[in-house]
């Protein structure tokens, strides 16, 4: 019994010391700067790698702060079929997007420009909390 009750506990901690990240598949968009003010009263000054979360996501301010690694993945339009720069981007949540769907961001026009063409204006992302 005391054998069990060790594996158990292995187990257990290797459960939990494993950190298994998935991917929220999604689309961003852009906007311009001036990035402040911003619902997440985010310093100015605080670089220009910004998110602003769909309603979900900034979870009525929770998010502020919480930094995702964002990757395009694709187009969404045949005007500019490939948009992706290859390119991944560290951004910060630092404002809220009413207008955004729950399986969608804003970037900061920075943002965006380090994984995307502007052109694309929309693109399919893939985010992860870092």
């Amino acid at each position: 019994m005391g054998l069990m009750i060790k594996a158990f506990f292995i187990v257990a901690m290797v459960a939990c010391l494993t950190s298994v990240a998935h991917a929220i598949a999604g689309q961003a968009t852009f906007y311009n700067p001036p990035y402040f003010p911003s619902a997440c009263f985010i310093a100015e000054g605080s670089g220009n790698m910004f998110i602003a979360a769909n309603i979900g996501l900034y979870a009525s301010g929770a998010a502020c702060g919480t930094r995702y690694q964002v990757t395009c993945t694709s187009g969404t339009t045949e005007d500019v079929p490939q948009p992706c720069t290859g390119n991944s981007v560290v951004a910060t949540v630092a404002d809220l997007c009413p207008g955004c769907a729950d399986n969608e961001i804003d970037l900061s026009r920075d943002a965006f420009a380090v994984i995307a063409n502007l052109d694309a204006g929309r693109i399919n992302i893939e985010y992860n909390r870092i």
